[in-house]
């Protein structure tokens, strides 16, 4: 069993973009990341972009209003973001407040700055294989790690299980793609999937986006088979500290040694996303003729 290491993929992507900025004259990208409250793992995910973004040579702005703010002021300020020329990038940090709809937040953002790429039109270029689009950073990670790694998807059995539009959707139809790495033959499970165990055992490549700590078991997967686990759940743990520990969607201890390669949790697709970020935010300060 080969564990893939996120910290070190995501550490080359981070050097290669550190590279890359250093040769731009003049402003340097920007992203605005934008805090609504004050969630204490959406302020753990946004210092941690902040510092990625200035190991890289990226000017990140920090916007961080109130969680009461309506969303016709959340609008406002997107819309303000969305003209401002020194600003290349914006992400929204999620979750937001229950009172403002994030889906219409993310079709807010300007498709050419949505560096999440949660934006309709994105989502659409995904489809349609059309590069000047933004993939979302947790399925592109995905692909950069099994590309890394070596793992070919072509002809293989790809199952994802998750339908969601931050990654089970959007890594689907990556792993579809005529492209190098791709053409995959893929199946997206869900909550309403019949014999689950039987469609996971057939998998090639297994990519875990549930949400449900350790639900996939020895029993679900195929020996030999590359898994990806995308789940980062918080579980009680009297022995920590903090009262938890994190695990993925994968029981990691049984299903690690019947793998080919897996990702751990932590340290897997996680550091991934925000590498795929910058890489993003560094793509539309291109694409919008500033290099």
């Amino acid at each position: 069993m080969d564990l893939i290491d996120g910290n070190q993929v995501a550490a080359a992507i981070i050097a290669e973009l550190k590279a890359e900025v250093a040769t731009f004259s003049g402003r340097k990208p920007c992203i605005a990341l934008v805090r609504v409250g004050e969630d204490p793992a959406s302020v753990s995910y946004v210092r941690k972009k902040e510092k990625t973004a200035a190991e890289i040579g990226v000017t990140s702005r920090i916007i961080l209003p109130p969680v009461s703010i309506s969303q016709a002021e959340l609008f406002a300020l997107l819309d303000d973001l969305n003209a401002d020329p020194t600003v290349d990038g914006i992400l929204v940090q999620s979750p937001l407040p229950k009172h403002i709809d994030e889906v219409g937040v993310f079709r807010r953002v300007a498709p050419e700055k949505d560096v999440d790429g949660f934006n309709t039109l994105n989502l659409g270029k995904v489809a349609q294989e059309d590069e000047t689009g933004f993939v979302a950073c947790t399925p592109a990670g995905i692909m950069e790690l099994l590309a890394r790694s070596g793992v070919d998807l072509k002809g293989k059995h790809v199952v994802v299980l998750g339908r969601s539009l931050i990654v089970g959707k959007p890594v689907a139809l990556l792993a579809l793609q005529k492209k190098a790495g791709a053409n995959g033959t893929v199946t997206i499970c869900h909550s309403a999937t019949t014999n689950l165990p039987g469609i996971t055992r057939q998998a090639d490549v297994l990519i875990a986006a549930i949400g449900r700590p350790e639900f996939v078991s020895a029993d679900m997967v195929k020996p030999g088979a590359v898994v990806i686990d995308v789940g980062i759940n918080r579980v009680p743990d009297a022995s920590k500290k903090t009262g938890y520990r994190l695990t993925g969607d994968v029981h990691f201890e049984s299903v690690a040694p019947l793998c080919a390669k897996i990702t751990p949790v932590p340290g897997g697709v996680g550091p991934m996303t925000v590498a795929m970020l910058m890489k993003n935010t560094v793509k539309a300060y291109r694409q919008r003729g500033q290099a």
